[in-house]
């Protein structure tokens, strides 16, 4: 795991205490005007001593800044980055880089939707999917599932895309796959 990963991980298990993430959400409620620890106290129906461990926590970890005027506040986009570095850790990332006209089709590094069939953006995913399950030989249909997985959950849905595009090409039974054709240069994508 990256550094930035593992730092973005950090944060999403320092969020997952809920007091530590009501705390949060009460300084991105307050945005720029920030928050005293005897405010915070109040919004969050705790004694100042653990308001103010909670707000160390969150200063401590990056997410957000107190003063010498006595104020926090929420760091903006921190959760935003965390979670760009944790897309780009992402099994199918690189690949994609090759393909940002499709990236809206993906989110944190899985894909999220598909684009009408027969539509150009459909053939450019299928061609991406092809090349990110590197199919050398004769795959069952297990293989090629475990191989879509890291990077779609509807993993039925863009094995049947490689077929219909002509990157796939299943035996009779429908239980084994193997390369339809040979993939293009990058250059192309």
């Amino acid at each position: 795991m990256s550094r930035e990963a593992a730092h973005a991980a950090g944060l999403l298990t320092l969020l997952s205490h809920p007091a530590r993430l009501r705390a949060f959400a009460e300084l991105v409620r307050h945005g720029k005007d920030g928050v005293t620890i005897f405010e915070m106290s109040i919004h969050l129906d705790l004694p100042r001593p653990e308001v103010a461990d909670l707000l160390g926590r969150l200063v401590g970890a990056g997410v957000a800044t107190g003063t010498g005027d006595g104020y926090y506040r929420a760091r903006d986009g921190v959760l935003r980055e965390a979670a760009q570095a944790l897309g780009r850790t992402q099994p199918i990332a690189p690949l994609l880089a090759e393909y940002p006209q499709l990236k809206s089709f993906f989110s944190h590094g899985r894909l999220t939707s598909l684009p009408p069939t027969l539509s150009e953006r459909s053939q450019q995913i299928a061609e991406l999917f092809a090349r990110f399950i590197a199919v050398d030989g004769v795959l069952t249909e297990a293989e090629v599932n475990d191989r879509i997985a890291p990077a779609a959950d509807d993993v039925a849905a863009v094995r049947r895309m490689l077929v219909e595009a002509g990157w796939l090409e299943r035996d009779r039974a429908g239980t084994s796959y193997g390369s339809a054709r040979p993939l293009p240069t990058l250059s192309n994508a």
